[in-house]
């Protein structure tokens, strides 16, 4: 067997690594080679051979930084994938700071709106059809079949009649009554010029009006059938029935096609997490506590990959023996090592996360005000 060793010394040159997405940084050049060293080291050499090369530790850091950034990007976008939705997908955000938004949470208010008729982010179209004497019903599809220039499978949905009874104050004042108080001047100027008597606005307290209004308000609802409409299924029934003194009826809607398509407009936005534009990070940025977590990863990939060569050959024949190599003890103490790093370092991003601080937070302002308390008030002597 012609199996290669580790020779002691390495040069690393950009070209040496499977990706090289850090060949060109000039920490990662610098550290290449004395990652090696300490890996052949931790592995035993010089006192056993370690059956690699420098590639294989070159390898293994490039994977090892990868995932540093893979974890590290991945609680990023965790964190702030509420504000980041919707953005642009052109922008990268390596060295962003991301400032929370309410860009989520306003895009469902629209859809509120909508409903209510408050805003939202769909047209209401306005319409109207021709009432016909002594007919109750009028069929709204239809109307929009041949009126609302409708797509195939679309339909509309009514969202306001203006079918009701005039506003009480219009029958609230005497147009005849007129009034020498000398006020009318003043009245025109608020635009009330057409109400009269122009006291009334001048004198009387509001509440009076407030219930002589709600008293005409009653009246019709009681003592004549008050103007109301029912809508189902897009078929609209009146009341009153119509006698002719009303000859038109608006009313406002929607497109069902407008508010049930859940798509926005626009290209190049961040629609999951798995577009949102983040790279690799530079190896040059990370600060010493990312690169021990970097070097400590190597190792653990540097001993998988050592294991899965050594399995290759389960025994090594010598002189009148064999010697059994020990690679299913090098990739189950790799794997365990991967798991154990991959779990310390989430545990320390979690332990920066919003929530975390924010409770830390908390709890600082609590013993602080407790310390507060047991300081004695200052006495004040004048």
């Amino acid at each position: 067997m012609n199996i290669p060793i580790w020779t002691g010394t390495s040069t690393f040159s950009p070209g040496q690594t499977p990706f090289g997405f850090y060949d060109t940084d000039i920490d990662f050049i610098k550290d290449a080679d004395k990652v090696s060293d300490f890996c052949a080291r931790r592995l035993g050499y010089p006192l056993t051979e370690v059956e690699l090369q420098s590639g294989s530790f070159y390898t293994a850091f490039e994977e090892a930084i990868t995932a540093y950034g893979n974890e590290l990007y991945a609680y990023k976008v965790r964190e702030n994938y509420l504000s980041l939705e919707g953005a642009s997908s052109t922008v990268q955000p390596n060295h962003k700071l991301i400032t929370s938004n309410l860009a989520t949470y306003i895009r469902l208010s629209e859809q509120y709106g909508v409903e209510a008729g408050v805003g939202g982010n769909v047209t209401w179209h306005s319409g109207s059809i021709d009432l016909v004497n002594n007919q109750q019903e009028y069929d709204m599809t239809t109307w929009a079949a041949a009126h609302a220039n409708l797509t195939a499978n679309d339909s509309i949905e009514i969202k306001r009649i203006f079918y009701e009874a005039p506003p009480a104050i219009t029958r609230y004042f005497d147009p005849y009554a007129g009034s020498g108080t000398g006020t009318m001047g003043i009245m025109d100027s608020f635009g009330w010029g057409s109400y009269s008597p122009a006291i009334n606005f001048m004198m009387m307290p509001i509440n009076y009006d407030l219930q002589v209004m709600q008293a005409i308000e009653f009246n019709d609802q009681i003592r004549r059938s008050n103007y109301s409409f029912e809508l189902i299924n897009n078929m609209l029934k009146l009341f009153p029935i119509p006698n002719g003194s009303v000859s038109k009826l608006h009313f406002q809607y929607i497109k069902l096609s407008d508010r049930n398509n859940p798509y926005e407009s626009g290209t190049d936005k961040i629609t999951n997490v798995s577009n949102v534009p983040f790279v690799n990070p530079s190896y040059n940025e990370i600060n010493s506590i990312g690169r021990q977590w970097i070097f400590e990863y190597t190792l653990s990939i540097a001993k998988e990959i050592l294991g899965y060569v050594r399995g290759k050959y389960d025994t090594i024949p010598i002189p009148d023996s064999n010697v059994t190599l020990n690679h299913g003890d090098l990739i189950a103490a790799a794997t365990s090592e991967k798991t154990a790093l991959i779990e310390k370092l989430r545990t320390y991003l979690d332990e920066t996360s919003k929530d975390k601080l924010m409770e830390r937070r908390d709890k600082e302002a609590d013993y602080l005000n407790n310390e507060l308390n047991r300081v004695p008030y200052t006495i004040f002597i004048g």
